[in-house]
């Protein structure tokens, strides 16, 4: 008896895409920011103090920095970055990515990574126009702190990125160098 259950893709027919394949990372990674964004546009509806505003913006604020750089980005895209300081006193950035034969990034995911990831600091940097142009220098604090944590993370992905693009050419190269010596050294005459 035949499986039903399954329909039988049609010859020369495109094979559906894939969900999401992490929902919940994608959801957190939305949900901080538009919340911060929210609460920031609308603080000035609801009869609270700038502190409140400012300590629950600045949480919201801390939480997506939090959850972009050590959640969403290692599952959503494979890549994970870090600074830390040397004996020095200088920045030294570390990265770390998927390696081939893990799995395979989500198209999706991806997209949307990266998309929020480029819009947010746009965002906020016109919610600080906006700020200025309203004289409102108190929130205009919060705008550069979300500005700055958005940016760094813009910032340490894009480097992070480049990293794993920069590895990946590196070990092609060097498997087509000793390919190309192994074929000239291989004593054919």
């Amino acid at each position: 008896m035949a499986d039903i259950s399954q329909p039988t893709p049609l010859p020369g027919a495109v094979p559906e895409q894939p969900s999401y394949a992490h929902p919940v990372a994608a959801f957190f990674l939305f949900f901080f920011k538009a919340a911060a964004v929210f609460i920031y546009i609308f603080c000035g509806w609801f009869k609270t103090d700038f502190v409140i505003n400012f300590c629950t913006i600045t949480f919201l604020l801390v939480c997506d920095f939090w959850t972009v750089k050590n959640v969403s980005g290692r599952l959503m895209v494979g890549l994970r970055w870090w600074n830390e300081v040397s004996e020095t006193g200088g920045s030294d950035w570390k990265f770390e990515s998927l390696q081939e034969g893990q799995r395979a990034v989500n198209k999706k995911d991806s997209f949307v990574f990266w998309t929020l990831l480029y819009a947010t600091p746009a965002v906020w940097c016109v919610l600080g126009f906006i700020a200025i142009l309203k004289l409102n220098i108190d929130y205009l604090l919060l705008v550069v702190i979300a500005a700055l944590l958005s940016g760094a993370n813009l910032l340490g992905y894009l480097k992070c990125s480049k990293a794993a693009q920069n590895q990946i050419k590196g070990r092609f190269n060097s498997l087509f160098a000793s390919g190309l010596r192994a074929y000239m050294f291989s004593g054919r005459s």
